[in-house]
Formats: structure tokens, C-alpha cells, sequence
């Protein structure tokens, strides 16, 4: 007899966020099988419930039940410890700094499927990984251009976290000692300049949109002012990735997060800038950066595909240690 959520099979990925959650059901074969969205509840009963709707959800319109899913993976804001299944400091979900047993919780709900909880920029990306048109193990950075400016890596097809969980943090790497005073406590942080927020600072808002938006839509019109502006937050994006290749070397930066959603003009102008700075720098040139950004792929929940491969992979974890166990009961 194998153990529950044995073997390769179905399974949902969630990405929990403040105001929603997404859901994706990758089949056996990894294929994206069903996706939905539901508005997250906050709170420690009010998460795991809308992430216990949302499995139901989507398996129900895939045509699984879920007593079938090998598992299930939940990608996650704040502090989380991936091999207890916990999370904490997840303000936007309204979960303080005591360890919420996520894991345990959501199992429960769903009747003792599998659980696995990961950090939502690692999901993202495992996910970007996944949806990866590339026939060898990946090397990939996933760059969040959000509210702030962090990014997950996959490293020979595998998730680095690094020895303390701070893989990935460039955001809070100083480019300029004597710039803006970061939240974190130093000056002149690069997130203070390439993040989403940084936008707001460039150009705010006059209308209410986001500022990327009005900000890019007023440099294609021909705006002066936008142009200088975009070029700024373009070159910052591009030191991003630049720091990135030179750090670990990656085949791919993929640009993701909220800014991201403004598609090939973000990506367009990032390029043009790596572009730029290649000319003066015959070293820089033979990086070729530019051919390494690309956008995440906007058909899917890029963050919830990487939660379920999280869920999958979490299976075949199981699996082997049950065969090991079958085939060496006594440790011997």
C-alpha cells in the first residue's frame, strides 16, 4: 500500500495574497489542467478557508476530486519555514509573528491531502522555471518589480533559498551610499529606485492608475519629462539584472510582479538600457543581457504553477522515503 499523495498525480498551487488568491491544478504531467481566483479572508481562519475554497474550486472544474490530488502547495507572503509547513509576519494577511501552522490547517480542511508551504517569490519562480521553453535544468532569476524589488532563484532546476532564507534579497543591496534613507535602516538601496514604489516616486499618479502605467503611456505620447523618468526607472531595472547575471550567472531574468503587467514596453525599455550600457563595456557586451530578460508568461498564475510543482515535488519526496523505508525497515 502507498502512502497517501504517492507517486506523480495531480496538484493544486495556490499564491495567497492580500486581496486574492489564485489557484492553478497541474496534471501528471505537469500540464496546466484548470485556474481560478477567489478574494482572500484574512486572518488565520479567514486564509486558510479561501485557500481550502479555492483547492476545491479548481479541482472541481478540472474534474478531480480532491482526495486525489497528491498534494497541494501554497505560496505565501512573510516569514515562512518551508519543513514545518509555517508562516509568520505575513502582515497583508493578517498573520503576526507567531508561527501560523498553515500547512497543518489546510491539510486538515481537505480532509489530510499533502500540504507544502513555500515563499510566494519562490513559487514564482518555480513556476517561471516550469513554464520555461528550455530543454535543459534551468538556471533562472525571477524578478519581482513590486512594492518592493526582490527576486527567487532556480538554480539547476533547483530552488536556492541560500543558508538564510536571503537568496535573491538585491533589493536591499546599496547602489548608492549617500541616496534615500530604505526602511531596512541603509541608504541608497537599489528597491528604492527599481521597485514598483519607486515608480510612484518617479511620477505619481494623477489619475488614479497606476503610476507605471501613466508614467509609460506619457512617454510613448512623447512627454519630455516621462521620457527622462522612464529611462531612470529603466536603467535601475537594468542594474537589477545586471547584478543578478554577474552574481549567479542565470540563463534567464524574468521580470514579474506588478510592473511587469505593463508587458513589452517595460521590457523594451529594460532591454534598451542593458543595450546602452553594452556599448561602453566590451565585458558587459559579451554577457549579451539583453537576450536574458523576457517577460512571465501572462496566460497563467505563474506563482500558483510554481506553488503546485512545490506540491508535486513534496510527493515524490514522500514516495521515495516510503520506498526506501519498504525496502530498509530496519535503518540497516
Amino acid at each position: 500500500m502507498a502512502p497517501p499523495g504517492a507517486g506523480t498525480g495531480p496538484a493544486v498551487g495556490l499564491d495567497v495574497g492580500g486581496t486574492k488568491t489564485l489557484a492553478a491544478l497541474l496534471g501528471p504531467h505537469g500540464e496546466v489542467l484548470a485556474q481560478t481566483r477567489l478574494t482572500t479572508e484574512l486572518g488565520r481562519e479567514g486564509v486558510v478557508a479561501s485557500a481550502a475554497a479555492a483547492v476545491r474550486g479548481v479541482a472541481q472544474q478540472a474534474g478531480v476530486a480532491v482526495g486525489d490530488l497528491v498534494g497541494v502547495g501554497v505560496g505565501v507572503p512573510g516569514l515562512v519555514e518551508p519543513e514545518a509547513g509555517t508562516v509568520r509576519h505575513a502582515v497583508n494577511l493578517g498573520l503576526d509573528g507567531d508561527p501560523t501552522p498553515l500547512a497543518a490547517l489546510l491539510s486538515g480542511t481537505l480532509g489530510g491531502v499533502p500540504v507544502a508551504v513555500e515563499n510566494d517569490l519562490n513559487v514564482a519562480a518555480l513556476g517561471a522555471a516550469h513554464l520555461a521553453d528550455d530543454d535543459r535544468p534551468v538556471d533562472l532569476a525571477f524578478l519581482a518589480l513590486g512594492t518592493g524589488l526582490a527576486a527567487g532563484l532556480v538554480i539547476d532546476g533547483r530552488l536556492r533559498r541560500g543558508e538564510g532564507g536571503a537568496a535573491g534579497e538585491i533589493g536591499h543591496v546599496p547602489v548608492d551610499p549617500a541616496g534615500l534613507l530604505c526602511p531596512c535602516g541603509q541608504r541608497g538601496c537599489l528597491e528604492l529606485y527599481a521597485s514598483g514604489s519607486a515608480v510612484s516616486r518617479l511620477w505619481p499618479s494623477r489619475t488614479g492608475r497606476p503610476a507605471p502605467l501613466e508614467l509609460f503611456e506619457a512617454a510613448a505620447a512623447g512627454d519630455p519629462a516621462a521620457r527622462v523618468a522612464r529611462r531612470r526607472y529603466a536603467s535601475a531595472v537594468a542594474a537589477a539584472v545586471r547584478m543578478l547575471v554577474l552574481a549567479v550567472d542565470v540563463r534567464h531574468v524574468v521580470l514579474g510582479g506588478g510592473v511587469a503587467q505593463l508587458g513589452d514596453p517595460l521590457l523594451d525599455a529594460v532591454r534598451e538600457a542593458l543595450a546602452d550600457e553594452a556599448r561602453t563595456s566590451r565585458f558587459i557586451e559579451s554577457l549579451h543581457l539583453p537576450e536574458r530578460v523576457r517577460l512571465a508568461p501572462g496566460r497563467v498564475p505563474v506563482a500558483a504553477v510554481g506553488a503546485a510543482v512545490v506540491g508535486q515535488q513534496a510527493a515524490a519526496a514522500r514516495a521515495l522515503a516510503f520506498s526506501a523505508e519498504r525496502t530498509n525497515p530496519n535503518g540497516a
